[in-house]
C-alpha cells in the first residue's frame, strides 16, 4: 500500500511540474492577476479570454464599455471568452474554411482579448504591438477564428492582440432614448466604442506582456479593415496607435461629380459601394419605429428583452411588414454621430483630418469592384498629405484537394479573406494542400507585416525595393507563385493594362 502511494504520489508530483511548465508568469493587470498558457512554438505564451471590460448585458446593453469586474486569485486564461452573438453558422461557404464549431457559445457577454507573446512580465522589452481586428460585416466573426492564431507574430518579436467587440443589433444600435441618456456622447456605435477600449487596454496593461504602448499597429480585414478606417478617422483614438494596415477594404471613394454636396459617400464592403453610411438622427428613427412596431418602447422593456429577441427583430419585422431599417443593413456600417466619428473616412481623407499614420493597405486578386484604383487614390492622398502608404495586392489562387464539393465559386481563386491564412502564417489550422511554396509566401507576407508593425516599414529597418506607392511609382508588391508553385513576389502594377 505505501508502495502504492508512494508511486501516486510521484504521479502527481510529475503533473503538477508538467502543469506548471506549460503555464507562463503570472502578470498583474486590470482586474486581476492573470496566468498564460504555452503555444506548440517553444517561448511563446498565450493568455487568452482576458475580460477588458464588464459584460455589456443587462443595464449594460447599449452603454459604451464599463469598467473591467475585478476577479479574485489568478485567473488561468487557457480558454477563449465567448463570441459576440450572431446567427448560426453551418457548414458550407466561410463556416468550410475556417472550421468554426469550436468556440464557446455566442454571448452578448463577449467583451475579451487575447494576447501572445515572448516576453510576458518583461516590462522593460518594449516589443512593438498589433492589434488584430475581425471582419465579418459588423454582423459576425470574432478575434479567436483559427485563422487568427497569433503564435507565428509572437515568434517575430511582435506582441500579437486580438479581441471581440460588439456586432450586430447589439454592436450598432441608435434610438432617441439613449442618446437621451447622454447627450453629449450620444451615438450607436457600441462596437466601436469597444474597439477603442481595447485599445485603450493595450495603453494600460500590455507593457506586462512585453509590449511597447508607444508602437502600436492596428490592423483588420474587410470589416476590420472598415473598422481600421473608422478609427482612423475618430478623435477618440489619437494617441493609441502609430500605424495601420487596411486589407480588402478599399481605399478612397473619391466624390462623384454628380453627387448633392454633402451627401455622404457609400460605405465599403467587398471593394464594392454598399449603402450610404447614415447618420445618427436617421437610424433612431428608423430603429425605433422597428422597437415601437414590437411594442418596446420604453429603454427599460428594450434592455429587458432577451437576447433572441432584439437579434432577430430586424428580420421578423421586415418579413411581416416588408419594411426594411437600418438594423437590416449589411455589411452594417457605424453612424457619423459627431462624437465617435464626425465624418467619414473619404471626407476625413480629403479634408486632412485622417490619422497621419503609415498605412500599408491591399486586396486580393478577385476581391470584386475597383478596388485597386481606390487604393492607388488613397495612397496618392496620403502623398498629398505629406504621408506613406504601401500597397499590396494578393494573388495566389488557393489549392484545392477536390474533396470539399461545399466549397463555393465564392472560396475559388484567390478570393476575399484568403489572404489571412498567409498574413498569420496559420495555414496548419486548414484543411488545403499547402506547398512548400504556399509556407513560403506565407512567411514573405507575415515578415513584411511585422516589419511593419516594427518599423513602420514593411520592407525592414533598412528598406528595400518595396516603396510607398506615389504619382512617381505607382507600384504594387504582388504576392504570388510562379507555375511550379515556388514564391515569386514582385513589384508591379496590377491595373496596367
Amino acid at each position: 500500500m505505501r508502495k502504492l502511494f508512494a508511486v501516486a504520489a510521484m504521479m502527481l508530483v510529475a503533473t503538477v511540474g508538467i502543469s506548471a511548465k506549460n503555464q507562463g508568469p503570472v502578470l498583474t493587470i486590470e482586474g486581476g492577476q492573470v496566468q498564460g498558457v504555452s503555444t506548440d512554438i517553444k517561448g511563446v505564451t498565450v493568455y487568452r479570454g482576458i475580460p477588458f471590460a464588464a459584460p455589456p448585458t443587462g443595464q449594460n446593453r447599449w452603454r459604451a464599455p464599463q469598467p473591467v469586474v475585478p476577479w479574485e486569485g489568478v485567473k488561468l486564461c487557457d480558454t477563449f471568452g465567448h463570441p459576440p452573438f450572431q446567427a448560426a453558422h453551418y457548414p458550407g461557404g466561410y463556416t468550410t474554411e475556417w472550421g468554426y464549431g469550436d468556440e464557446a457559445p455566442y454571448s452578448e457577454d463577449c467583451l475579451y482579448l487575447n494576447v501572445w507573446t515572448k516576453k510576458p512580465g518583461k516590462t522593460d522589452a518594449k516589443l512593438p504591438v498589433a492589434i488584430w481586428i475581425f471582419g465579418g460585416g459588423m454582423r459576425e466573426g470574432w478575434g479567436s477564428e483559427p485563422e487568427f492564431d497569433g503564435q507565428e507574430w509572437a515568434n517575430k518579436d511582435v506582441v500579437l492582440v486580438s479581441f471581440n467587440y460588439r456586432v450586430g443589433p447589439f454592436g450598432f444600435f441608435a434610438h432617441p432614448e439613449i442618446s437621451a441618456e447622454d447627450p453629449e456622447h450620444a451615438t450607436g456605435n457600441w462596437g466601436m466604442l469597444d474597439q477603442i477600449e481595447a485599445m485603450k487596454w493595450v495603453q494600460k496593461n500590455i507593457e506586462q506582456f512585453g509590449g511597447d504602448p508607444d508602437n502600436v499597429m492596428i490592423f483588420g480585414q474587410s470589416a476590420g479593415s472598415r473598422s481600421v478606417k473608422f478609427l482612423c478617422s475618430s478623435p477618440l483614438t489619437k494617441g493609441l496607435f502609430n500605424k495601420a494596415v487596411i486589407m480588402s477594404g478599399s481605399g478612397l471613394v473619391k466624390p462623384q461629380p454628380a453627387a448633392a454636396a454633402g451627401a455622404a459617400r457609400p460605405a465599403m464592403g467587398f471593394g464594392m459601394p454598399q449603402q450610404s453610411q447614415t447618420r445618427l438622427a436617421d437610424a433612431e428613427k428608423s430603429i425605433k419605429e422597428v422597437m415601437d412596431w414590437a411594442n418596446l418602447k420604453t429603454l427599460s422593456q428594450m434592455r429587458n428583452a432577451s437576447t433572441e429577441t432584439i437579434f432577430s427583430l430586424a428580420t421578423i419585422y421586415t418579413q411581416v411588414t416588408g419594411k426594411r431599417s437600418t438594423l437590416s443593413q449589411s455589411p452594417i456600417s457605424p453612424y457619423i454621430d459627431n462624437y465617435t466619428l464626425p465624418e467619414s473616412f473619404d471626407d476625413a481623407c480629403l479634408d486632412g483630418s485622417l490619422a497621419q499614420v503609415p498605412y500599408l493597405i491591399g486586396y486580393t486578386l478577385n476581391d470584386a469592384g475597383n478596388m485597386g484604383t481606390q487604393i492607388v487614390d488613397f495612397c496618392l492622398n496620403r502623398e498629398e498629405m505629406g504621408g506613406k502608404a504601401w500597397a499590396y495586392q494578393f494573388a495566389r489562387p488557393l489549392p484545392d484537394d477536390g474533396n470539399h464539393p461545399e466549397v463555393t465559386q465564392r472560396l475559388r481563386g484567390a478570393f476575399h479573406s484568403s489572404d489571412l491564412w498567409f498574413v498569420f502564417k496559420s495555414l496548419k489550422h486548414c484543411w488545403r494542400p499547402w506547398t512548400k511554396g504556399d509556407w513560403d509566401l506565407s512567411e514573405k507576407m507575415l515578415t513584411a507585416w511585422s516589419n511593419f508593425a516594427k518599423y513602420a516599414d514593411p520592407a525592414g529597418p533598412d528598406g528595400g525595393e518595396w516603396k510607398p506607392l506615389t504619382d512617381d511609382n505607382r507600384q504594387f508588391m504582388i504576392f504570388k507563385l510562379d507555375e511550379n508553385d515556388r514564391e515569386s513576389s514582385a513589384l508591379g502594377n496590377p491595373l496596367a493594362k
